[in-house]
């Protein structure tokens, strides 16, 4: 299923199209890739309640709530932690005087959209290359870039992100990086994504250390901390340095979850 944006008083070029675009990483946006083989057709699945991992969002920032089978996601898009993007009147402005400063600040444009995923991932269909612009809403209200930057590489941006792995560009405040504000080198909660699927940090919480048994996305079938006991797939940040950033890309993809 394609995911919709609601732009609130703006529109950025980010609806998802399963085969055009821009694509991220290595993979080619018409390819397949293997795919979670525990994965199992929800599209019958009727969801009831929000999944407990939705507890962890900035509720400041964002509502969400059920809209049958999707998840609404309505979010101002501004970061509930420090960042020099903030600009030096905010109370959150943080002097980084090592950031190559692009020339917007947080308040400088609205930063709201919302964004509806599906309540039920579906795992079982062929797996889809991420693009430019928002590939998720992180638990601070802010987005999810993936790991390029324009036309290029994210090298060529990496001088501009702040100490979490973020900066504003022509559109808004994201993460490109591990967002440490809220993830640093641990199993917390870092957002979901596109498809539905959540991300975490590098560990994982079901053995305390980092997972051995990760898919090309980054994903693997495990409990978390919101899952109540049981299984269910979900992506990590991947636990290798990324080029000369120093840090780990936050996710390159693809989507397992369409």
């Amino acid at each position: 299923m394609i995911k919709r944006f609601k732009s609130l008083p703006i529109l950025l070029p980010v609806i998802l199209f399963a085969s055009i675009g821009f694509v991220a990483c290595s993979s080619d946006n018409d390819t397949d890739f293997p795919l979670n083989e525990e994965g199992n057709d929800d599209d019958d699945e009727i969801v009831t309640e929000l999944h407990a991992a939705f507890t962890a969002f900035n509720e400041e920032a964002t509502t969400i709530f059920l809209d049958g089978s999707e998840v609404v996601i309505e979010t101002t898009g501004l970061p509930n932690h420090e960042t020099v993007y903030w600009g030096g009147d905010n109370a959150l402005y943080r002097d980084e005087p090592d950031v190559r400063l692009t020339p917007t600040r947080i308040p400088d444009r609205d930063q709201a959209q919302t964004i509806m995923v599906d309540a039920s991932p579906n795992l079982t269909g062929s797996s889809v290359a991420t693009e430019l612009g928002i590939i998720g809403v992180a638990v601070s209200g802010s987005y999810i870039f993936n790991d390029q930057e324009g036309n290029g590489t994210l090298d060529q941006a990496a001088g501009s992100l702040d100490w979490t792995g973020a900066h504003i560009g022509p559109s808004v405040y994201h993460y490109h990086l591990e967002p440490k504000a809220f993830t640093d080198d641990d199993d917390e909660l870092a957002g979901i994504l596109l498809d539905g699927v959540f991300l975490y940090g590098r560990k994982c919480n079901a053995i305390a250390d980092y997972p051995t048994d990760l898919d090309f996305s980054g994903g693997h079938t495990s409990t978390t901390q919101y899952s109540d006991g049981e299984e269910e797939y979900h992506y990590h940040i991947i636990n290798e340095i990324y080029s000369t950033t120093g840090s780990y890309i936050a996710f390159a993809g693809p989507f397992q979850g369409y």
